[in-house]
This record gives C-alpha cells, sequence and structure tokens, in this order.
C-alpha cells in the first residue's frame, strides 16, 4: 500500500484495493497533517475538512465549467477525439457540467418541472414496489441485496417518474453502466467506445419518446420537460434528453451505492438494526438513520472544480484560472470537528447535526435529493418491517475498483 505525505505532498494509489475498500483510515492520516494536500496521482488539490468541503462547494470562483471562459486550446487542453464526441455531446448539456448563466436556466427549467410531481406522493408505489421486490427475495431464501433490490429500485422508480416503460429497466441500466464508466479513474478505451455506443442508443430511443410525448402528452416528467418554461426560456430537445439522462445516470447509481453501502453497515452494527427493527415506537428514526447512512458511507467520495479565476486565492493557497481542486466528501462526513462521534455509526444521530455533504452544495446540490431521500426512507423501511431478521450471509466487505464512485461488489443476505 503505497501511502505517502510529505508536508502537503501526498502519493496515494487510488486503485491499491487497501485504499478503496476502506479510504477513511487514510483521509484521517491526511487530516491530522493538513486541511489540504496536493495529491499527486490526481493532479489535485484535495480538501478534507468539512467546513473546507463545505465552503469550496458554494465558492463561485471555483466551477464545473471552464470552457465558457476559455476555449480548450488556450487552456492547453487536447482537442475532444472525434470517436468520443457523441458522448460529450450528451455530457456538456447536463447542469452537473455547466456554470451560470447556462447552468441556472437549464436547473431552473428541470427543478420546477422535477418538484411540480410532488415526489411524496410516489411513496404508495414505492412501498408496493419495495414489497414486490421482498417478496421475491423471500422466495430466493438467499441474494445478492445490490441485483435483487437495491438496483431494480430506482431505476423503475426513475422509469416511472420520466414515463419510460418498465420494461426497458434493463436496457436503461445498461446504458447507465456503460456511460457512468467515463467518469472514473482509468477507464479503458473499450469502455470510452461502450459508453459512447450506450449514448448514441439512449439518446435515439429518448428522442422516439419525445416525438411520442409531444403527440400525445402523458402525466409524467417527459411531458412535464416539454412543457416547461421559465421567463420566456423553454429547454431544447437536446437539453431536455441530456437532463434526463443525468437524471436516470446520477439517480440511479447512486441510490443503488447508499442502500448497498447502508444496508452493510446496519446489519455490520446489529444494535443499530434492531433499533431500526423497533423504530415504530420512534418516530423519525428511519429519517436519521437514511441521514446517517449517507453520512457514513456515501455513494461519492471524489468531486472536482476548476479554478474560474487568473488570481484567486483561498485560506492563504493562491490559484490560477485552470487550477483543480477536490473535494473530499468521504473525508468530509467523517470530520470530527463537525460531527461528535464522527466516526460512530449513529442512526439516532440528530438530522439537524447531521450536515453531511452527500448531495453536493452549492448552485450543484443534488437536483434529485428529494426522490433519492424518499427511495432510501421507503426501502429501508419496508426492509426492517417485512424482513428484521435480515442477515448478512457474508462478511466480505469488497469495493469496485473505482474509487470516486463508492459501493459495493456485492451484499449477500439471507431473508
Amino acid at each position: 500500500m503505497q501511502f505517502e505525505l510529505d508536508g502537503t505532498h501526498l502519493r496515494l494509489d487510488p486503485r491499491d484495493p487497501v485504499f478503496y475498500n476502506n479510504p477513511y483510515p487514510y483521509y484521517e492520516k491526511i487530516r491530522a497533517c493538513t486541511p489540504v494536500a496536493y495529491w499527486e496521482n490526481f493532479d489535485v488539490w484535495a480538501y478534507v475538512n468539512h467546513d473546507d468541503v463545505s465552503a469550496l462547494l458554494r465558492d463561485r470562483r471555483f466551477g464545473r465549467q471552464l470552457t465558457h471562459l476559455k476555449p480548450r486550446e488556450e487552456l492547453g487542453w487536447p482537442p475532444v477525439r472525434e470517436e468520443l464526441r457523441p458522448f460529450y455531446d450528451v455530457d456538456d448539456l447536463q447542469m452537473l457540467q455547466l456554470e451560470p448563466p447556462n447552468h441556472t436556466r437549464l436547473r431552473n427549467l428541470v427543478q420546477k418541472s422535477f418538484m411540480s410531481r410532488q415526489i411524496e406522493t410516489m411513496r404508495p408505489k414505492l412501498a408496493a414496489l419495495c414489497d414486490a421486490l421482498i417478496d421475491e427475495m423471500q422466495q430466493a431464501g438467499e441474494v445478492d441485496l445490490l441485483t435483487a433490490y437495491a438496483t431494480p429500485l430506482p431505476v423503475i422508480a426513475i422509469a416511472q417518474l420520466l414515463g419510460v416503460p418498465v420494461e426497458m429497466k434493463d436496457w436503461l441500466l445498461s446504458w447507465s453502466h456503460k456511460m457512468v464508466q467515463m467518469y472514473m479513474l482509468g477507464h479503458t478505451r473499450e469502455q470510452e467506445l461502450e459508453a459512447v455506443q450506450a449514448t448514441q442508443e439512449f439518446v435515439a430511443y429518448l428522442r422516439t419518446l419525445v416525438a411520442v410525448r409531444r403527440r400525445a402528452p402523458a402525466n409524467d416528467l417527459i411531458s412535464i420537460l416539454i412543457d416547461a418554461e421559465e421567463a420566456g426560456d423553454k429547454l431544447t430537445e437536446d437539453e431536455l434528453i441530456s437532463s434526463c439522462i443525468l437524471l436516470l445516470n446520477a439517480g440511479h447509481e447512486a441510490t443503488v451505492n447508499v442502500i448497498g453501502n447502508g444496508m452493510s453497515a446496519l446489519l455490520t452494527h446489529p444494535d443499530q438494526w434492531a433499533k431500526l427493527v423497533a423504530s415504530d415506537a420512534a418516530p423519525g428514526l428511519v429519517q436519521s438513520a437514511v441521514e446517517e447512512m449517507l453520512r457514513w458511507d456515501p455513494p461519492l467520495h471524489y468531486f472536482h472544480r476548476w479554478a474560474l479565476e487568473d488570481d484567486l486565492e483561498y485560506k492563504g493557497r493562491r490559484f490560477k484560472m485552470g487550477d483543480t481542486i477536490a473535494v473530499l466528501l468521504g473525508a468530509a462526513n467523517r470530520d470530527p470537528q463537525r460531527f461528535a462521534n464522527a466516526q460512530t455509526f449513529d442512526i439516532t444521530r440528530p438530522v439537524e447535526a447531521n450536515p453531511h455533504v452527500s448531495f453536493g452544495g452549492g448552485i450543484h446540490f443534488c437536483v434529485g435529493a428529494p426522490l433519492a431521500r424518499l427511495e432510501l426512507q421507503v426501502a429501508i423501511e419496508r426492509l426492517a418491517r417485512r424482513v428484521p431478521q435480515l442477515a448478512l450471509a457474508s462478511s466480505a466487505a469488497e469495493y469496485r475498483n473505482a474509487f470516486g464512485f463508492h459501493g459495493r461488489v456485492e451484499v449477500r443476505v439471507r431473508c
């Protein structure tokens, strides 16, 4: 295991299984020496403390987009390879990759439509879906919780929200998994080409579905997005399609990992699971349990931003335009200066005392957070009610080799 910290210079291989299976001790080693380290493996300045991470997520001098200020050639960046252009044509239109004013316009349109769905009204349908999945799990006896429960729940929920036929869920999953590979460290050319093909197929399918909804609107998010208007602005068709893809890819991948990581935490802390099973007598415990799952082992650990000014100073450190910083969300969520007993998994931690940064912050705070929270609350509540004797069938705790996207390979359980 390579871990070298020389002053503020860090050498730490994110592909080492010792690290990506349990990065938290290494976050603490960094924190004990410095609040910010130059991570040579990524060529970024990485911040680990909650106060810094929270502040930098909201600092508008740093952003997710740089080419709106300078062209790629002026920044010294190579041109986008022509074979990858179909992927980046979609990715570059997603609000997560944009800065104001384009981000503001796009987010206002999407968020207005998203919230108009009154997310809470989905609770009964989500509960029925969870119960149906649990019925199948109980018939099987022993299953991988990720494939049997955590994966189908959010993809079906988002498909229903968008208005995509549920029969398409396997295609949605395949497209999502292949596209998300592009955000993972060290992806291969084969994975790049898979992502491009998945993007083209996904876009073609959604374009056909949008055409159908234009002719015959329905009570779904695609129809609402078609009609969305703010101060005379409307979404272009390409923006609409890119937004739908973002809602599926980001929402699905994160929710699967929170359920997998969180249920693993609950079942390896039997006292906490017992409290949740008995939570009929403790209103609000499901809500606080979900927030603690998000804090304790979040699905996203690494979020990078660029300096948007030529001479930028943050806490005595100077940056020039194009310099890259990273906020380590997983480290911030266990900062003992912000969380009492930060290394303790405690589902009774009050929500107001749990300002985790798992949904980001500032203008890029996750637009799908209300839906994700609802899915998570229903998912663990139904498991606690229906299978109170749920137990891990294996003590293996292997995570995927995809630092940044933090999730288990599998979670074997007995039902």
